[in-house]
């Protein structure tokens, strides 16, 4: 298994490298929602309380640079925060902050010569950031060979609960899919088939398996090669759960119906456990949110274990302010929907994980 960050003895003056996920909503120069800053905050407490130097690695896609929101990362850490815009300058202190590393391509590429240059005066890394494990870059799997590594608490939790998901006996076990992005979601539900009482679907995924039971989709969306993308599933199979009935406009799916979204409510209030991953319609705009947010309540209330992740789906949660009524939250999409699926995520790999 992987050396975790409670085994380092003796932090005070260690130089650390710390990936962690800063990528957040930006909407005019403003974080709209700071969960995953949020979900940070105890490890670089931890590091810096017990005197270690941190420099932290991150990307971010809805904006080019980090500089600009800095004094709200100040904010929401209650720190301040140093930034570095430039590796050969990097220098480690209290709390610094690398500028987006997807600036350098040497990252995506996970270049040898680029990750010795990001390790080169730290004397340890950390990887704190699940949702970036499924990517093979500099910052996640190349500087792991480069440096004392070690597991972070927000990557060991995401881990243990998802493992108590995937682990638990299939009585009582719900899994809901929804959203776009099938490719992703297809290999879960292929998972889970034979180890879950339910699969219920929504969103473009369950459009994907109407339209290989022979549904006219019309303006819907779905995946033209979803013949191929369903391939070995039997979509005919009782434990898949589809909508019933729908919200149209322009010939389009947008949101399910009402006795769809009874069915669904049953499902959950039945179930011992759920997982749940992607909305059910477009809510975005609130004349087809309400499947969606349906469904958040009624996951809210459930008695059993709950687990959500994807950011769709936490956006969706937030607009109603019930986050904190789940059990457990992932920061993970498409790393969450790898893990679960069965790949092997490569940033957990180099952690040890598998071994």
């Amino acid at each position: 298994m992987f050396s975790t960050v409670g085994k380092i003895k003796d932090l005070k003056g260690k130089r650390v490298l710390l990936r962690v996920d800063f990528d957040v909503p930006v909407i005019d120069g403003v974080i709209t929602d700071k969960f995953r800053v949020d979900r940070q905050k105890p490890m670089i407490d931890y590091l810096l309380d017990r005197g270690a130097l941190v420099v932290m690695v991150a990307h971010i896609s809805e904006t080019d640079s980090f500089e600009s929101i800095i004094p709200q990362l100040n904010k929401i850490l209650d720190r301040d925060v140093g930034f570095c815009s430039e590796l050969e300058s990097i220098k480690p202190d209290k709390l610094v902050l690398l500028e987006n590393i997807r600036k350098w391509p040497g990252e995506k590429k996970n270049d040898e010569e680029f990750a010795s240059k990001l390790a080169k005066g730290f004397d340890l890394y950390i990887n704190n950031d699940f949702a970036v494990s499924h990517r093979n870059h500099a910052s996640v799997t190349g500087i792991t060979k480069l440096l004392p590594t070690y597991t972070g608490f927000l990557v060991e939790e995401e881990i243990s609960q998802l493992e108590k998901f995937t682990n638990a006996s299939k009585e009582g076990k719900l899994i809901i899919m929804g959203g776009a992005k099938a490719e992703t979601k297809v290999p879960v539900i292929k998972n889970f088939i034979d180890r879950s009482e339910k699969i219920l679907l929504g969103g473009v995924v369950a459009n994907d398996v109407l339209a290989k039971k022979g549904m006219d989709m019309d303006g819907s969306i779905f995946d033209k090669n979803f013949e191929e993308l369903l391939a070995g599933l039997d979509v005919n199979d009782p434990r898949i759960v589809l909508p019933e009935d729908f919200h149209f406009s322009d010939k389009r799916i947008l949101d399910i119906g009402p006795k769809s979204i009874k069915r669904a409510e049953e499902l959950i209030n039945d179930a011992k456990m759920i997982i749940w991953n992607g909305p059910f319609g477009l809510f975005e705009d609130e004349r087809y949110a309400n499947g969606t947010y349906a469904i958040a309540r009624a996951v809210s209330n459930a008695e059993g274990f709950t687990v959500v992740g994807g950011g769709d789906t936490i956006e969706a949660i937030g607009k109603l302010g019930i986050l904190d009524k789940f059990d457990f939250v992932s920061t993970g999409g498409g790393a969450m929907l790898a893990f679960l699926g069965g790949e092997k995520l490569p940033g957990l790999e180099a952690l040890g994980y598998y071994r």
